[in-house]
């Protein structure tokens, strides 16, 4: 896991924006959230982050087909440290599988 991300960054998530929307609430710990077309602000302690997100073409593997989302994550200004605990926890939070 990471301990270290940029002010700005974009990741592949394989999900759909529905399920990303779901998870949201709990991995931001029930910050504060305002829902815009395809994204979303969320209320941190030092500033805003802003999430977008864009559907792709799903990843076929033989007869599976896996959602993709690539999403953008813009913490502005907020603080290093309250953006590594804040990816931190969200990228626990939305883990899928094993392992």
């Amino acid at each position: 896991m990471q301990s270290h991300y940029e002010a700005r960054f974009t990741r592949e998530m394989g999900c759909t924006a529905a399920e990303l929307q779901a998870w949201l609430p709990g991995a931001s710990r029930h910050a504060s959230i305002d829902w815009v077309s395809d994204g979303a602000r969320v209320k941190l302690t030092s500033g805003v982050l802003q999430i977008n997100w864009q559907a792709l073409p799903p990843r076929r593997i033989a007869l599976v087909t896996l959602p993709r989302l690539s999403v953008g994550f813009d913490f502005g200004d907020a603080d290093p440290v309250e953006r590594a605990a804040f990816m931190k926890h969200f990228d626990l939070y939305t883990q899928r599988g094993g392992g």
